[in-house]
């Protein structure tokens, strides 16, 4: 019901969609790449929709300041003269915000919405504030334009449970859009699930039992990733570092919420398969030499599923 909701208004894009869900019923944040007009911002406001959740926006410019997004103390003066702070709550405070271009936003900022994506709240003036359960954020990215951009750091780029790639819609995916979008009404979706039904799904999710040989499979996929330990002849010559502990946490949960998505009871090997790309690629990196010599990360996880299929 919530797919056939989403695709009411977002033609095509099966995997993208998906990934999304998968990232929220595992409780994560994801990152969205894509080029301009690819109805990223429009995902993150149906999945808001169709969840039941409160959903703000923030476009991240060089110039936006972290009391931009977590809010900020204000002196106020009551009828009696008496002055007080009072802490007026920023867009962060929203169950999905979508950071949209995040990587135009200053390193000072990335920090500020590094410690609410880690730990759910924010400090302001040494005072902790707790932000709503469940707390997502969805950010997009624009691999075009780099000019006046802050590449996010490896520490934030970890936190995201999943670099989702948003490719071109497909011919007849772009022709529904087409007919669609420019007609005198247009498709709206509605709500199907509430924050309580998420949350429940993210417990059930937790409880999904996991066999030994998927927990296996996670292991040596994200141990021959790293160059110091893989066996892999092309990670030790093209890898500058590979995954941490958290890809290994991120492939659990992300292949149990791709089960109850798909409605089994537990995790197979080619979720962790279908899963190797989008939680891996954003935790690698390859050297300067690989990247002259045309590898790509792409090409590289591929190779370290390759004993998984």
């Amino acid at each position: 019901m919530v797919r056939e909701r989403i695709h009411r208004v977002i033609f095509g894009q099966q995997e993208v969609v998906d990934q999304a869900l998968i990232t929220l019923l595992a409780g994560g944040h994801c990152l969205l790449i894509g080029v301009p007009g690819l109805a990223k911002t429009r995902l993150v406001e149906t999945l808001g929709t169709v969840l039941g959740l409160d959903d703000k926006r923030v476009q991240c410019t060089p110039d936006l300041m972290p009391a931009d997004i977590i809010g900020s103390e204000v002196l106020e003066e009551d009828e009696s003269g008496r002055r007080s702070f009072r802490f007026i709550e920023g867009p962060v405070f929203a169950q999905v915000l979508m950071a949209d271009e995040i990587n135009r936003a200053s390193p000072r900022t990335q920090s500020a919405l590094l410690q609410a994506m880690q730990e759910g709240r924010v400090s302001v003036a040494g005072r902790y504030h707790a932000l709503p359960r469940p707390f997502h954020v969805l950010a997009t990215q624009n691999p075009l334009e780099q000019e006046g951009t802050y590449p996010l750091p490896e520490a934030q780029l970890d936190r995201f449970l999943l670099q989702i790639d948003v490719t071109y819609p497909d011919l007849e995916a772009e022709r529904r859009m087409l007919i669609a979008t420019t007609g005198a009404e247009q498709e709206t979706a509605s709500g199907v699930l509430n924050p309580a039904d998420l949350m429940a799904a993210q417990r059930l999710v937790r409880r999904i039992p996991v066999g030994e040989s998927v927990v296996e499979a996670i292991l040596t996929l994200v141990r021959s990733g790293r160059p110091d330990h893989s066996e892999i002849e092309e990670v030790r010559r093209h890898v500058a570092w590979g995954p941490g502990p958290r890809a290994s946490q991120a492939l659990m949960l992300a292949a149990r919420a791709r089960a109850v998505l798909d409605g089994r009871l537990s995790p197979s090997i080619d979720d962790v398969v279908a899963l190797a790309q989008p939680i891996l690629r954003h935790r690698m990196a390859l050297s300067f030499a690989a990247r002259a010599d045309g590898v790509t990360i792409g090409g590289v996880i591929d190779r370290l599923t390759e004993p998984l299929r």
